[in-house]
This record gives C-alpha cells, sequence and structure tokens, in this order.
C-alpha cells in the first residue's frame, strides 16, 4: 500500500497564476471537451465492460477505469485553473513596454540570432513553440524593458545580451 506524503513536505511551485484570454479559452474547452465527450464516451465503455461479467480479466474495464480516473484528475485539475488563474486582458497603457502577454522580437548581435516570442503563463506553453513562460529568466530579463534595451539574461552557463526589437500585443 502506498503511503501519501503530507502536502506540507511537497515543494510548492513558484509559479505564476496568470494567463492570456486565448489561454484561457483554450482551458475551458478543453474541460468542456473532456467533461461532455471524452468522459460520456469512456463512462459508457466502462458500463458495457462490466455488464460482460467477470472484471477481473476483462482487460476494456480496466483500462477504461484506468482512463476515467485520469480525466476527472484532469478535470479537477483544468477546474482550478479556471477558478483561480487571473486572465491578463490587453490595455493600451501597456504599449512600449514588455508585459504579460507581449510579442517581443529580440536580437543577439554576437550569436547572429534573432527570436520572435511572447511571453505567456506556464498553461499556455504546451504545443507552442514560440511562446515562453512569464517565470523563465528571460522572460523575468524582458519585463519592464522598451525597444532599443538591452536584457540581460544570466544562466547557469553564461551571461546573454539581448537587444529589444520590436514589442506586439494581440489586440481583441
Amino acid at each position: 500500500m502506498r503511503r501519501k506524503i503530507p502536502e506540507s513536505t511537497l515543494p510548492k511551485l513558484n509559479r505564476s497564476q496568470m494567463i492570456t484570454p486565448e489561454g484561457m479559452e483554450s482551458l475551458k474547452q478543453e474541460l468542456d471537451h473532456l467533461w461532455r465527450v471524452e468522459r460520456t464516451e469512456t463512462t459508457a465503455k466502462v458500463s458495457w465492460a462490466a455488464s460482460l461479467g467477470d472484471r477481473s480479466e476483462n482487460a476494456d474495464y480496466h483500462y477504461n477505469k484506468r482512463r476515467l480516473r485520469e480525466i476527472d484528475r484532469r478535470l479537477l485539475y483544468l477546474r482550478k485553473c479556471v477558478d483561480n488563474f487571473k486572465v491578463i486582458e490587453y490595455h493600451p497603457h501597456m504599449d512600449g513596454t514588455v508585459n504579460f502577454g507581449a510579442w517581443v522580437e529580440i536580437e543577439n548581435v554576437e550569436k547572429k540570432l534573432k527570436k520572435r516570442l511572447r511571453i505567456v503563463g506556464y498553461e499556455e506553453l504546451i504545443g507552442n513553440k514560440d511562446y515562453i513562460s512569464m517565470d523563465s529568466p528571460m522572460a523575468q530579463a524582458l519585463l519592464n524593458k522598451k525597444v532599443g534595451d538591452q536584457a540581460v539574461v544570466e544562466t547557469k552557463v553564461a551571461k546573454f545580451i539581448w537587444h529589444i526589437r520590436s514589442i506586439e500585443y494581440q489586440k481583441g
């Protein structure tokens, strides 16, 4: 039997609880899809497999029960996210400085690299190659800078200097 680890001993993740309007919409769509489609289908499969009788050797039953638990865990997590995350909307006072939700074009002259990144919450990173977390060293170095400023990003390996070329916001 597994021993439950007290939550007080678990490490606290210092992640920002911010999300863009597009990110919140995506979470709500996933929540809705899981609840209305996937959970309904999986529940029907579990019921069908249970009706076959002996559950001890019924692979469909065991697989779908496990899948149902995964769906329920994800639903609980998504509901917490939707309830607790703060949606950060674009506001005209943000223009000209790097803030949450900004698309930033940066250049490292020494290494001859150019990048275009968007600063978002950690929940929006999956599947978005050009997005960086608000909590990342790069984002922390870029915050509150203006076009033409330099952002110094210090890592364990080296120190990188990035020049900010442009700042845009997704309006609407």
